[in-house]
């Protein structure tokens, strides 16, 4: 798929010389062209599929719900209000502070879901997590409402954000955004034993020797680092997140050891498929990635709803 996704919408150009140029850079005009558009667009699709994968894994081990989405900690609505206020309040235009913006937005909002659903008796259950989660994205889609209403250029940037996109971005702000992503693959699967255990229940989980609130704050803090970076760099992209966990757990059985790197693994191949879609199905002009995924993802997930033994594992 890097190899397709690199090759469509470049014209004149072989599988062969796109393949060499992905290798190593000999000098031509061919390789510099991919290296400078096709290319680093390709590499955003893979950095944000394996993050909205892997983020979805631990999203579903933490709440222990099969159906739980990475926005659910109220990621997409926090980086959305934070775009939306930066635009509308603060009077920002350019591209690069307002994904930084993004990023703060989604952050700040998880640090909020998580100091609400772990206040009280028992700490941050999953339920708490999953209620907080709820009502600050019900709040925050009130604001992200109010503000975009009396605020045409609010509207007109998130009209455009909020579909999520692999196109037009700048890759060296891009790349800004892959440490988060690395930081957040390399501690997802360190924390597969504990959450294993969290499936078994806190009580459960405790008298296997996890330590049930350090892993789910580890657990947010990944989540966060993975979903706020993807989210900031391309904008909310739905079902990936949701629907290839489900695929990774019906492949390998409810072992996190196997389902969190099979889900990093899967998830950037339907993301750049899409993609790659979006940018043949309108001659002379393009379907967003968000939009195709939303499509597509829809009917799988039903089917798969539908198919009780996928969920039941």
């Amino acid at each position: 798929m890097v190899v397709v996704s690199t090759w469509i919408g470049t014209k004149d150009t072989s599988l062969a010389q796109v393949w060499s140029a992905i290798r190593y850079d000999d000098g031509s005009y061919t390789t510099d062209v991919i290296r400078q558009l096709p290319l680093p667009r390709t590499l955003t699709g893979l950095a944000v599929g394996a993050a909205l994968g892997a983020a979805g894994a631990v999203m579903r081990a933490v709440t222990r719900n099969p159906l739980a989405d990475p926005g659910l900690l109220g990621v997409n609505a926090g980086a959305s209000a934070a775009v939306v206020l930066g635009i509308g309040v603060l009077g920002l235009s350019g591209f690069h502070s307002l994904v930084w913006l993004a990023f703060a937005g989604a952050g700040a909002t998880t640090v909020v879901v998580y100091l609400l659903g772990a206040s009280g008796r028992g700490g941050p259950t999953p339920v708490r997590l999953a209620l907080a989660g709820a009502a600050v994205s019900a709040c925050l889609g009130g604001v992200i409402g109010g503000v975009t209403v009396f605020d045409a250029a609010s509207f007109e940037y998130l009209r455009f954000w909020s579909v999520g996109s692999l196109a037009g971005h700048d890759p060296a702000l891009t790349g800004q955004f892959v440490p988060f992503v690395v930081v957040g693959l390399v501690a997802a699967p360190l924390m597969a034993r504990p959450l294993n255990a969290l499936a078994l229940g806190d009580e459960l989980g405790r008298a296997l020797g996890a330590r049930v609130a350090g892993t789910r704050l580890a657990a947010v803090v990944t989540v966060t680092l993975l979903c706020g970076a993807a989210t900031a760099a391309t904008g909310p992209i739905a079902f990936v997140g949701l629907v290839v966990p489900l695929v990774a757990r019906w492949l390998t059985g409810p072992d996190l050891r196997w389902v969190l790197p099979y889900s990093l693994v899967l998830a950037p191949i339907p993301l750049l498929a899409s993609d790659v879609v979006g940018r043949v199905a309108l001659p002379g002009d393009e379907l967003e990635v968000g939009a195709v995924t939303a499509v597509t993802g829809a009917p799988v997930f039903i089917a798969m709803v539908r198919r009780r033994k996928e969920i039941a594992l």
